[in-house]
């Protein structure tokens, strides 16, 4: 058993998905570049037409962590999509298991390489925030909760990524479909302008059922420690994490057929 968790998870493997991760493009504009300038961005606005100090920090601080879910999107659902896709379209899975090296080893090594990376990102964002913007400090319970919120949403986004980009199996295909999913839940998420509240009903119930919604509306409450209902934000989660792994499952399903 020991022998082959050191097969599973290697430090060289680690290091080599790590260079692929940190080798793309995309987490460095959409998943590092892009939250740091609309949080400064969106955040200056407010400042400058905010007179309160406290209000004002209040509004920094919900937009701050609203923008932050920003970064799972891009580095995890996008960022690891298109890569998967191209390195299917160019047979390397294939290649890789003819030197004993399992789809089950690379995704694990990928998703440690992954959330390393997503840290590093989170740390960037954070510094570049507090340097900013001025925010309010959390409750110790309140952080722990937005790690947890944010992790969730991450391994949900892998799933998503990981499937869409195995059925589709095309970089162009699936940059094309994630790329439109991540502006899709940016939009009804509420992070480019439009407010939950200023949506139409019948976007507002589509945006309700999503976890970024949650995130980006409601997290400062959370943030602050005071009481919030976590039954719908629960919800979200449980129907994309279904979706998820529906598609998960047809993703397997459709690998056994192509290997008999």
């Amino acid at each position: 058993m020991q022998n082959n968790r050191r097969k599973t998870v290697s430090l060289q493997m680690l290091l080599f998905e790590f260079r692929k991760t940190i080798g793309n493009p995309y987490v460095h504009i959409f998943g590092v570049g892009m939250p740091v300038l609309m949080m400064i961005i969106v955040t200056r606005a407010v400042m400058s037409q905010v007179a309160d100090a406290a209000i004002r920090m209040e509004a920094n601080t919900s937009v701050f962590l609203g923008i932050g879910a920003l970064i799972p999107m891009a580095t995890i659902f996008m960022g690891y999509g298109v890569s998967n896709a191209q390195e299917i379209e160019k047979g390397i899975p294939q290649r890789m298991e003819l030197f004993g090296i399992t789809p089950g080893m690379t995704i694990c090594n990928r998703i440690l390489s992954e959330t390393i990376f997503m840290t590093m990102a989170f740390a960037v964002y954070f510094v570049a925030g507090y340097a900013v913007v001025g925010m309010k400090a959390p409750k110790a319970l309140g952080a722990l909760l937005y790690v947890v919120c944010i992790l969730a949403l991450s391994v949900i986004l892998f799933c998503l990524s990981y499937a869409i980009s195995s059925l589709l199996r095309k970089f162009s295909l699936t940059y094309c479909v994630t790329m439109l999913l991540y502006f899709v839940m940016m939009i009804l998420g509420g992070m480019m302008g439009i407010s939950f509240d200023n949506m139409p009903e019948p976007v507002q119930a589509v945006a309700k059922l999503l976890p970024v919604t949650y995130i980006n509306r409601d997290f400062y409450t959370v943030w602050k420690g005071e009481n919030y209902n976590f039954m719908p934000m629960l919800q979200a989660y449980l129907l994309m994490a279904a979706l998820a792994g529906i598609l998960m499952f047809f993703t397997l399903k459709h690998r056994e057929r192509k290997l008999h």
